[in-house]
Order: structure tokens, then C-alpha cells, then sequence
């Protein structure tokens, strides 16, 4: 299996309402069918320097991960709820067992 990760800064001008739109849209993403696991979550403040907020992704193999990535309903949720609120993303995809 393969594991999505990426992790979002919000940016300095981001809205309440631009970054509760996303948390409450996200789990859309959960219904492309390549999809088999899905979690998101805000940071919980333990540690400084971390980010603001995760989303994690699940896999059967690389293929399924590629056809996700490039899927029309992800691109455009990308572009209308993710890019407005962040300012930086980092993200990994590993291998899992």
C-alpha cells in the first residue's frame, strides 16, 4: 500500500471561513474510488515549528495514488479550497504494510 501525507501552512491571510470551508469539504475527496483510507486533522499545538494542518491518504499501489493525484474532482478541490488558504505544503508518499 501506499500512504499520501501532506501537511498544509495556513497562510497569514487566510479566513476562518476560507480554512473551515476546507476542513468541512475535505473528506469529499474520501469518495474517489482509488481512495481506501482517509484522515485529516488540525495540529494539536504540542510541539513549535510543526504545521497547521495533515491530511493522510491510502493507497493500493502507486497507480491508484497517480489516478487520485490527477483526478479532475481533486485538481479543482485543490485550486478552490486548498491554494486561497495555505502558504506552504509539504508532502510524502511511502510505502506501508
Amino acid at each position: 500500500m501506499i500512504r499520501h501525507c501532506v501537511m498544509f501552512q495556513w497562510a497569514a491571510d487566510a479566513t476562518t471561513e476560507g480554512k473551515n470551508a476546507l476542513r468541512e469539504r475535505i473528506g469529499e475527496l474520501s469518495k474517489i474510488d482509488e481512495v481506501k483510507a482517509f484522515s485529516t486533522g488540525d495540529d494539536v499545538g504540542v510541539s513549535e515549528g510543526t504545521y497547521d494542518y495533515c491530511v493522510t491518504a491510502d493507497f493500493d499501489n502507486v497507480d491508484d495514488y497517480v489516478a487520485y493525484r490527477d483526478h479532475p474532482f481533486h485538481t479543482e478541490f485543490v485550486k478552490t479550497y486548498v491554494k486561497p488558504v495555505i502558504a506552504s505544503r509539504a508532502a510524502v508518499q511511502f510505502e506501508i504494510s
